[in-house]
């Protein structure tokens, strides 16, 4: 028997995380949510129908307290928003929260970095994001989805239509914000040319970290229930949409579509085309935060590390040592940046290339849930 229930409880008493539990040193950010829900409901996201499209958040008072908790044991670094959409209460954000939390960052000489996810809409408004780069935002990840007009139609994925997307990306990154996004293919009105569309736009717009995924239809979306009604649904998602994957049937034909995704990776993630576009990132990325970085052990046993494995030992090396030399003398500040990248590039193809021998040991030339 399954219960459910119309209403949804508020989080404004949600008790203040006990993060004395973990071992700080394990993790490379924090962890913080001010709401619960996204005022917008794409065809193949389950947020809604979880979460519900009116944001619930906790008071100014509580973010203040975790933040508090947070450096009173130590911490300074990362703090990841894990808001399903952080800007889905514009007004509550300008008035009420982000004027808290400058004051508090700056009362405590900016002790943290903040990352949030936020919908593209945030390009329309310059005053939001000034004051999310004065409380300390430096990166903020959106869902781009596709670069396909028709199929951002087809998923109903309003903030994104009939907007020049690379403009957006442009215009937030000029207050001092990277992008990073999310990308999809597999929608029933993606064009054969969709793969090569994808990567000039991940090449035009300078977005080092993308992810991109293969559509996938979860419990609880429209797009369950209208796969449902085509006869087009196979069985349960896998939870992981970069994992070559899908769990239905696609309109474009399948090893089409699985090939056209491995193209998309192996582009956007061989050496030479990410340290490249990392680079030219870092040549227009003019960050205003002023300690983007705090010194730990953490991040001076990456760097000696990146130093053997990419440096010495990987075949990207000649990449790695010229973002190296470029960041160390070029842009010394964004040099613990430059680092981080290279190690992230080096993850994003060992995950794909595991993925792929995965697949290939199985026999088969793809895989399908």
């Amino acid at each position: 028997r399954i219960y459910t229930s119309k209403e949804r409880p508020g989080i404004e008493v949600t008790p203040i995380p006990d993060w004395s539990l973990i071992n700080m040193n394990h993790y490379s950010s924090m962890s913080l949510q001010y709401s619960r829900g996204c005022p917008f409901d794409c065809e193949f996201c389950n947020i809604t129908s979880l979460f519900g499209r009116i944001p619930r958040t906790i008071r100014p008072d509580q973010i203040i307290s975790e933040l508090e908790k947070i450096l009173s044991l130590g911490w300074k670094g990362g703090v990841f928003f894990v808001d399903d959409n952080f800007i889905g209460n514009r007004t509550e954000l300008k008035t009420e929260i982000l004027p808290r939390i400058i004051a508090w960052m700056t009362m405590n000489n900016h002790p943290f970095f903040f990352l949030p996810e936020a919908s593209i809409n945030l390009a329309d408004d310059a005053e939001l994001i000034k004051m999310m780069v004065a409380a300390g935002f430096i990166t903020v990840f959106v869902g781009i989805e596709t670069t396909h007009e028709e199929s951002l139609h087809e998923c109903t994925n309003i903030p994104n239509r009939n907007r020049d997307l690379i403009t957006s990306v442009r215009k937030i990154k000029s207050f001092g914000l990277e992008v990073q996004a999310g990308f999809i293919v597999g929608f029933d009105k993606d064009p054969a040319t969709i793969f090569e569309r994808m990567i000039e736009f991940i090449r035009e717009s300078r977005i080092a970290t993308a992810m991109v995924g293969l559509l996938k239809a979860p419990r609880g979306t429209k797009l369950y229930d209208c796969l449902i009604t085509e006869n087009r649904l196979m069985n349960a998602v896998s939870g992981d949409n970069t994992d070559f994957s899908i769990n239905f049937i696609p309109k474009m034909n399948y090893e089409s579509l699985m090939t056209g995704y491995k193209k998309i990776i192996d582009s956007i993630y061989s050496p030479r085309n990410y340290y490249a576009r990392v680079l030219q990132f870092l040549k227009e990325y003019h960050p205003e935060q002023k300690k983007m970085f705090h010194m730990q052990w953490g991040y001076v046993k990456a760097t000696v590390k990146s130093v053997v494995v990419l440096g010495l030992l990987n075949k990207e090396r000649f990449h790695y040592w010229r973002l190296f030399f470029w960041s160390l003398f070029g842009r010394p500040r964004l040099f613990p940046l430059a680092i981080t990248f290279s190690i992230y590039g080096f993850h994003f193809r060992r995950i794909f290339e595991q993925h792929f021998r995965t697949i290939e040991n199985k026999g088969s030339t793809f895989s399908s849930s």
